[in-house]
Order: C-alpha cells, then sequence, then structure tokens
C-alpha cells in the first residue's frame, strides 16, 4: 500500500477516536444525565441462609436488595412433671344376702336322663300317677317325647299327624252304614272307640302333669328344635295348640262319607275344608269332644 494511503487511514483513526471523546464529556439527555447501574449478582441460597437481618437502627444505604429472614417460633419449653398415680379404687365387698329354706319340693334334684334314653323316665313317672298304668300302655313305646312334640307342633297348625302318633293305633276300623255304592254314613258307635281313651287323660291329675311337663321342659324344648325351632318357645307352641282344640265348635251328625280311595271324606264340604284337627274332634263325638276340652282348660289355666 503507499504511504499516502497509510497515512489517510491513520488520520481517519485519530479524529474518529478524537469525536468519541468529545461526544462522551459534552453529551446532555432531555432528563437529565443518564446514568448506568448494574444489577447485583443474585445471591445464592446458603448466602442467603447466612445473611444476617439489618439493623432497624442503621440506615439502609446499600444498593443491593434487601433480604429479610423471618425468625422462626421458638420451640415451647415443655415443663416435666412427675405423673401423678390416683390410687386404685377400693373393693365394694356386697354383703351376701340371706337365702330362705327351701321346700322339701325345692329340695329334690332331678337328674334328667338324655333325649334319647328319656322313654324309660317318662314311662316310669307316668305310672305313679293315678290311671297312670293305663295311660301308658296307650302310648307310644318309643321316642314319646319326640312323637309328643311333633303331634303339639301338628296341632298348633291346624294339622293332624297321619303316622308317627304318640299313642298306638286303636285299631278299630270306623264302622260305616253304606247308603249306596258311593255314599256312606258314618256310624253313632264309631264315637264309642274313643271313650276309654278321653276317660284314662280326664283322669289324670293336672298338678301331677303340670309337675312332669315342667320337669321335662328343657327335653321337650331340645326335641323341638330339632325339627328347627330353635328359636321358638315349645311353651307358647303347646298353648297354640290347645287354643286351637278349644276354638273348635261341635258339629251334630249323622256324618255322611264319601271313599274316592283308601281314606273316607266328608261328603259335606264344609265339613271336609275343615282344619284336620276339628274333623278329628268330629271322630271322636261331641261327648269326648266336651270331656277333652274342659280337662284342657284346666290344664292351659296352670301352664
Amino acid at each position: 500500500m503507499p504511504k499516502a494511503g497509510i497515512f489517510t487511514i491513520a488520520a481517519v483513526a485519530v479524529l474518529t477516536l478524537l469525536s468519541l471523546v468529545y461526544f462522551a464529556l459534552t453529551f446532555d439527555s432531555s432528563e437529565g444525565t443518564m446514568t448506568v447501574i448494574l444489577e447485583p449478582p443474585v445471591l445464592s441460597v446458603e448466602e442467603v441462609q447466612i445473611a444476617e437481618a439489618p439493623s432497624s437502627s442503621q440506615q439502609n444505604n446499600s444498593p443491593l436488595p434487601q433480604i429479610r429472614i423471618q425468625p422462626q417460633a421458638p420451640v415451647p419449653t415443655v415443663a416435666i412433671v412427675d405423673p401423678e398415680i390416683a390410687p386404685l379404687p377400693e373393693e365394694v365387698q356386697i354383703p351376701e344376702q340371706e337365702t330362705l329354706p327351701a321346700s322339701d319340693d325345692e329340695n329334690i334334684v332331678v337328674e334328667l336322663p338324655s333325649l334319647n334314653e328319656s322313654d324309660s323316665f317318662v314311662f316310669n313317672t307316668l305310672g305313679s300317677f293315678q290311671s297312670g298304668a293305663v295311660l301308658v300302655k296307650l302310648l307310644a313305646e318309643d321316642q314319646i317325647l319326640r312323637k309328643f312334640v311333633v303331634f303339639v307342633e301338628n296341632i298348633s297348625r291346624g294339622e293332624f299327624p297321619q303316622t308317627g302318633l304318640p299313642y298306638k293305633n286303636l285299631g278299630q276300623e270306623m264302622p260305616v252304614i253304606n247308603i249306596d255304592d258311593n255314599l256312606f254314613e258314618m256310624g253313632e258307635e264309631s264315637h264309642a272307640r274313643f271313650d276309654e281313651v278321653i276317660q284314662v287323660f280326664t283322669e289324670i291329675d293336672v298338678d301331677a302333669s303340670i309337675s312332669l311337663y315342667r320337669t321335662l321342659s328343657p327335653l321337650f324344648q331340645q326335641a323341638y328344635a330339632e325339627i328347627g325351632f330353635r328359636d321358638t318357645s315349645f311353651d307358647d307352641t303347646l298353648r297354640r295348640g290347645i287354643n286351637n282344640v278349644l276354638r273348635t265348635t261341635n258339629m251334630e251328625g249323622p256324618y255322611q262319607l264319601v271313599k274316592p280311595s283308601v281314606m273316607y271324606l266328608y261328603a259335606d264340604a264344609e265339613i271336609e275344608n275343615l282344619l284336620e284337627v276339628h274333623k278329628q274332634l268330629i271322630r271322636i263325638g261331641p261327648d269326648n269332644t266336651s270331656v277333652l276340652k274342659a280337662k284342657l282348660r284346666e290344664f292351659v289355666a296352670q301352664l
């Protein structure tokens, strides 16, 4: 490059530098002198935690932003107090109550047999009753308590079981009079078949029978639970059965029958539609029914 060119570039550079110095010293803004303040560096987390709060008495002249740390609440002090142990309550002595002397009947302790082995106990006790020996001969020979429970449960619903009865079959056919090939009439002597059974039953002492029933009550309840009635009192069922018998009304004969199969049926639909227990009372006759009801009223009055 020629020397004249070099000198020209140098002269331009010197003039440019002098111009910048001149503008820096003489430039004024319309709102006053402009001052450029650099942003302070951001403090780290550790520096913020370590920084102490400035005292309120000192004047804040620092250009740096002020950081205030909220003071933590002091941990409350818990006073250590020895636990107070309350004394144990005093035992209250319950005074023994005086027991009244028991009567002779209460001193008798009856040890009941199991339900499976109860037949001999029942028959021996019944045999000691007035007319008890004859009664025992009329009863079923085994499982007498279970059969009696089933019998009473049926009667309480107005039914009458055909098998498993607690007494023996009379072994006598019902006498009938043939009217024609399809119609029969119950003979008056048919009621007499039940005279002995009703007489033996009505001669049983009520007080003695009630005492035996209460003695056997746990076994009756056990037998009742066996057929599905665990939460029902057998006493209530027995009362319902007796009341079903007492609510029946006597019906005068003659009673006409039909025999479509093996069993006789009442020709009168009104009679045939009665409860089974009511129809059984018709078979034993109005006189036996009246005597039976009178005895049952005595029994249920003490039950």
